[in-house]
């Protein structure tokens, strides 16, 4: 299925997701592991990795935890995002390890939870709601 996943991300993402460098890791029903490297393009002052990027990371890994859970890619549509960040993200690269909590017809709960590599020590925490149309 990973290399599916690697297929999605080329032919359904924005060409700005893309540029994120993302790496699919894994993916089954249980969840997706998905990597992004802390380049310079996403670095803001201080050094350490943008709140946005961080939040684009944590929301694609979300929709591929979907296409996981329903062993296919199925189109879903944000509709709620709420991201704590929980420390600032300075390491070579991140981590994110995301889940589908529950899915129903229309609408999927998901939650992912990035990583600061190498250390490992959580940086943000994030849920989403999507409505699969």
């Amino acid at each position: 299925m990973r290399e599916a996943a690697e297929g999605w991300l080329r032919d359904y993402f924005a060409d700005w997701v893309r540029a994120l460098d993302l790496t699919i890791e894994e993916i089954g029903p249980e969840g997706v592991v998905m990597s992004m490297p802390i380049s310079d393009a996403i670095r803001r002052s201080g050094g350490i990795a943008s709140g946005q990027a961080l939040a684009a990371l944590a929301d694609t890994a979300m929709v591929f935890a979907c296409a996981g859970h329903f062993g296919a890619f199925v189109p879903v549509a944000t509709t709620t995002l709420d991201t704590r960040f929980l420390r600032p993200a300075s390491g070579a690269r991140l981590r994110c390890e995301a889940t589908v909590i529950r899915a129903g017809k229309a609408i999927v709960f998901a939650e992912a939870r990035l990583l600061d590599l190498p250390s490992g020590k959580a940086v943000a925490q994030a849920s989403a709601t999507f409505f699969k149309p």
